[in-house]
């Protein structure tokens, strides 16, 4: 038991932002009223085009501001952040959300539960319908053998209504970067979000890179946020498509160890073909060509996803291959949910 006196770890908020300085205000406003004592806001702006850098620096003086000169996207951004800020935990935020006053004390407290958790995430709900889960995430993301995320209370594009099945701290694979709070320590270890990735599911490859190296990655539904999904970049754009394939095959090929990587590639890649087929039936051209790129740019780029598998091969723990195994769906969520129809993530994990 914690002392109600001890003095509370030091908390940055790291908020990568790039134009929108309407989505950003409700963020930072609802920030303000958080209760956690120990708490530092800082606002990486990817050299935005509107008035964000002003706004900030008038109407928050207070929140650390650092300007980048480009356009890192959401990881670097993020690096930039984390880099630069000095504090034992790191809670990565999305610009587009909003949080009950306590969120981030659940947080915390999930954290020191046990030593080596490295990642906590919070229950996220959707801001449009809060009712209904977000699908950035959930209540804490999962992945099967094959590569395909999901998460508690999401499948795909099904959304699950929040009916207190999900409210007891488990276990999960990734914890989505809409609002992740890491350990230091445990970044130290494995390094920062991979930069190539640019945006989308860097969260799932550090996360996993944190489970190569015997760390753990839980929830806390007691945390509560709210997330307006799909306002940076929205699901019908070409460049999400694209970064959800491209990057979706990156970080199968650099995680997972030579052995498995022979037989989980092929069948991957196999529905990667049946998503172009299906993709064609329903004139779906972006995703179409977001495939075809996707493929085009993993086989255009094998000495760097070389490199990255085998810099992943020195840092991965031995011990910690079985246990990262243990940690995904063994079967296909694609099947389950295409062909036998379940929808909930309870019903395929039961």
């Amino acid at each position: 038991m914690i002392s109600d006196t001890q003095p509370r770890p030091k908390v940055a908020v790291i908020i990568p932002h790039w134009n929108g300085v309407e989505i950003l205000e409700p963020c930072l406003n609802s920030l303000k009223q958080c209760n956690y004592a120990n708490l530092e806001v800082v606002v990486v702006d990817n050299n935005s085009s509107d008035e964000s850098v002003e706004f900030i620096r008038r109407e928050f003086p207070e929140i650390t501001l650092i300007e980048n000169s480009e356009n890192l996207g959401f990881a670097g951004g993020c690096n930039t952040g984390l880099a630069k800020s000095d504090a034992e935990l790191y809670l990565i935020l999305n610009n587009d959300t909003t949080h009950e006053p306590d969120w981030i004390e659940h947080l915390v407290t999930q954290m020191e539960s046990e030593p080596k958790i490295a990642a906590v995430q919070p229950k996220i709900m959707s801001s449009q319908n809060p009712k209904i889960f977000d699908y950035a995430g959930g209540v804490g993301g999962l992945m099967d053998v094959l590569g395909f995320p999901f998460a508690l209370g999401r499948i795909f594009t099904t959304l699950e209504e929040d009916d207190g099945f999900y409210d007891t701290p488990q276990d999960i694979f990734w914890a989505s970067g809409t609002a992740m709070l890491l350990r230091g320590t445990a970044l130290k270890e494995v390094g920062f979000f991979d930069e190539d990735f640019f945006a989308h599911m860097e969260e799932i490859d550090l996360c996993w890179r944190l489970h190569n190296a015997g760390w753990k990655v839980v929830n806390a539904p007691s945390s509560k946020i709210y997330h307006h999904s799909g306002w940076s970049l929205p699901p019908n754009r070409y460049q999400k498509k694209y970064l959800n394939h491209r990057n979706n095959i990156m970080m199968i090929i650099k995680n997972y160890p030579f052995a498995y990587l022979a037989a989980i590639l092929p069948a991957r890649l196999a529905l990667e073909g049946v998503a172009f087929v299906f993709s064609a039936l329903i004139r779906d051209w972006k995703r179409m060509g977001a495939i075809i790129m996707a493929l085009a740019w993993n086989f255009t780029h094998p000495f760097l996803l070389f490199r990255k598998h085998m810099n992943i091969k020195r840092t991965r723990k031995e011990h910690a291959v079985a246990e990262t195994l243990n940690h995904m769906y063994s079967g296909s969520i694609f099947f389950q949910y295409f062909l036998r129809g379940n929808k909930r993530t309870r019903d395929v994990m039961r």
